[in-house]
């Protein structure tokens, strides 16, 4: 270490550090504007001069190392002298108003003329006329606003190596841009961000309400990370697939899922909805992206910290339930040492993933892979094991998890709606997924819910060889569906039907002859009355023709079918809770029993919750966070022309009549080769949080030292 002096405090110092970032260090505030600690100093703003004891004039403090003995002075007349006559040529030409500023109260040059006392009134004002360039996706430039620090053009050319930004003399001066006026994506920006994180005015700032959607600064940040329910680190991940490492992605995903290939397979990817590549051309195929990861897995390097568990706690934990939610807690709870058993009321864990989804979506063979590894952890199970009071099971567990999910279907309050040939799709596809006959629906069905659940429903009956007519209560672009499924399924046969109010169902108690519809141009649902509100068309009542009708038209808990579960419910028969904890001590609850149908990503997150909270409860700390994969990330991405142009590696997918004829899975994955170039084109956002905080002046308590 090097003992110095500064401002009259004896100051300790690394060797090589500079003077600047001495004082910073130890608390002692001089101005600064053109130096950052992730950027070669340059000293050329001047506004951060000192006096040295020894040097005939003032040296700008960014640019000198710390010395043994070096005696610094920031106050003398003439250090103070070079930075206002500094900050007076960069007032000159800066807008005199702040407060439309997009870094008002977090701009670094309004910082220090605070500090430094200059008046608003004092500036003599040349003001540039430089249009706004706001022409480029994620990136606004507010040429007037640029007091030429060269932070934004050291980010790009040094520290990422993208080396697009540069000083640009035009008709208006010398500001930061892009040489020869052409937009950041034909100049190859990567953008990344570096330099809007580094401009210290709002020259370079974020385009409008980008930084607006979430609480969080990192989330706006890295908002795929944010949208993600089990908020999953994605830019590593995409990163370690780019780099040739799926075991490394494949570990950073198992910190927080533990059904990754599951989530690669069937996730309604709210991530790449947040991607911000949406707004160059088309999202990461972020989900696709983690099949790949898993499918390519060979090492399995994760695997030992993965099955690690602390030592026992002698807490015994009770879970009902055995799906998405109810298996993750299982595992985050087992993995903090306690002694887990979870209760499933069917003939095999996984919920929906094993007795619902159907195989041409998801393996099932592939979800057991991965129950089993919760099993190898020490998680107990019990299957055909239908658990009718939490309170019973209370008395031997010190805490019960509640996880049943909606297994039981809902039927609309239609006349015929009781008919034997009138199902749920549950049942049905839970007939689908065991592989039984299915016969006794008939030739023709009509399947009544545009959700995921009807969409399932009517795919699977296309590959039994059955005529579907889908039809739905919303407008066909309100459809609730994912866009993939609604077109494969119309290219598979599916007949979809949007717009339609059902009426009743025709034929006898024994035998369906039709579905009783007709078409509306509107409808609207107020949520606190649950009163649907519709505008029909006149004079098209119409009546189609089936054998057998199943309702996709939502789900429930089933709980209030139980005599005395043990818990308060709610009118809808969900358990009451606050916070996981339900009505008695020590019983909690989550998932879709506390939600509502949802997706399995949801569930997993829910189960990490409830996981974190019986924890607490049972004396830990609550902390699941883990980390499996030691991982950095190279700042330095590099020049890569026509980035910005880069296509989305669409997944491919069996033909329409191929599909058809197959219940297996029908989506190829990524090849090696397609793997890297999705992956390539991730803008790598959370490097921009690589970059150290500036302290304002208000930072160091509003006084010099």
């Amino acid at each position: 270490m090097i003992t110095l002096t500064i401002d009259g405090r004896t100051v300790e110092a690394r060797e090589g550090q500079s003077v600047l970032h001495a004082a910073l260090d130890a608390g002692i505030y001089i101005p600064h504007l053109c130096d950052h600690p992730d950027l070669e100093a340059k000293g050329g703003c001047r506004m951060c001069s000192v006096t040295i004891d020894g040097a005939e004039k003032p040296v700008p403090s960014c640019a000198t190392e710390v010395r043994e003995g070096m005696v610094v002075d920031s106050h003398t007349e003439a250090a103070e002298a070079v930075r206002r006559t500094s900050m007076e040529l960069m007032l000159a030409t800066h807008p005199s108003e702040c407060t439309g500023c997009p870094k008002y109260g977090k701009c670094e040059m309004q910082s220090m003329y605070q500090f430094m006392g200059v008046s608003a009134q004092a500036w003599r004002h040349h003001p540039r006329s430089v249009p706004t360039n706001d022409s480029n996706p994620l990136i606004t430039h507010l040429f007037i606003r640029c007091i030429r620090c060269g932070r934004c053009i050291r980010a790009c050319q040094d520290k990422r190596g993208v080396k697009v930004l540069d000083y640009v003399h035009d008709k208006v001066g010398i500001h930061a841009g892009v040489p020869g006026g052409k937009s950041l994506a034909d100049a190859g920006c990567r953008f990344c961000g570096a330099c809007i994180e580094v401009c210290p005015t709002g020259s370079i700032v974020d385009t409008v309400g980008r930084m607006e959607r979430y609480p969080a600064y990192a989330d706006n940040v890295v908002p795929c990370r944010a949208e993600c329910p089990a908020h999953i680190d994605i830019p590593a991940y995409i990163r370690a697939v780019k780099e040739g490492r799926p075991g490394d992605a494949v570990g950073i995903i198992r910190e927080k899922v533990p059904f990754p290939l599951v989530l690669g397979y069937i996730c309604n990817h709210l991530c790449e909805t947040g991607c911000k590549r949406s707004d160059i051309n088309a999202p990461m195929g972020i989900r696709n992206l983690k099949r790949f990861a898993v499918e390519n897995d060979t090492a399995q390097s994760w695997k030992e910290k993965y099955l690690h568990t602390a030592p026992p706690t002698g807490k015994k934990v009770a879970v009902i339930g055995g799906g998405p939610c109810g298996l993750t807690a299982a595992y985050y709870l087992r993995k903090k040492g306690h002694d887990v058993t979870v209760f499933e009321k069917r003939p095999e864990l996984g919920g929906p993933m094993t007795s619902g989804i159907p195989g041409y979506r998801l393996p099932p063979e592939e979800v057991r892979k991965e129950i089993q590894l919760i099993l190898d952890a020490g998680v107990k199970a019990e299957v055909n094991r239908e658990i009718t009071s939490a309170a019973e099971l209370k008395k031997d567990f010190d805490a019960v998890l509640v996880a049943v999910g909606v297994s039981k279907g809902r039927r609309l309050p239609l006349p015929g709606a009781d008919f034997k040939q009138v199902y749920t799709a549950m049942d049905v596809l839970a007939d689908n997924r065991a592989g039984k006959d299915m016969g006794y629906l008939g030739n023709a069905v009509c399947v009544i819910g545009g959700g995921s659940v009807g969409f399932d429903v009517a795919r699977s009956l296309i590959r039994r060889g059955m005529t579907v007519n889908l039809a739905c209560l919303e407008q066909a672009d309100k459809i609730l569906a994912d866009a993939e499924d609604q077109e494969e399924g119309a290219e598979e046969g599916v007949n979809i039907l949007p717009g339609r109010a059902f009426e009743a169902i025709e034929g006898t108690p024994e035998r369906v002859s039709g579905l009783r519809v007709h078409t509306v141009l509107s409808s609207t649902y107020d949520k606190a009355t649950g009163k649907v509100t519709e505008v029909a068309e006149e004079g098209s009542q119409t009546v189609i023709p089936c054998d057998s009708v199943v309702f996709a038209t939502g789900q429930h808990t089933g709980l209030s079918d139980y005599e005395n579960f043990g818990i308060k419910l709610n009118g809808r028969g969900y358990p009451e809770n606050d916070g996981f904890k339900t009505s008695e001590e020590g019983i909690f609850a989550a998932g879709d029993a506390v939600t509502g149908i949802s997706f399995v990503i949801k569930g997993i997150a829910q189960g990490r919750g409830a996981a974190s909270e019986i924890d607490k409860y049972l004396g830990g700390d609550g902390d699941i966070d883990e980390t499996l994969v030691e991982r950095t990330a190279n700042p330095h991405i590099g020049e890569f022309p026509g980035f910005a142009a880069l296509p989305r590696v669409e997944q491919e997918v069996m033909s329409a009549e191929s599909r058809k004829a197959n219940n297996e899975n029908v989506y190829r994955t990524y090849s090696c080769e397609e793997a890297s170039c999705e992956a390539q084109r991730c803008l790598q956002c959370d490097l921009r949080l690589q970059f150290e905080k500036i302290k304002l002046w208000s930072d160091f308590g509003g006084v010099e030292a």
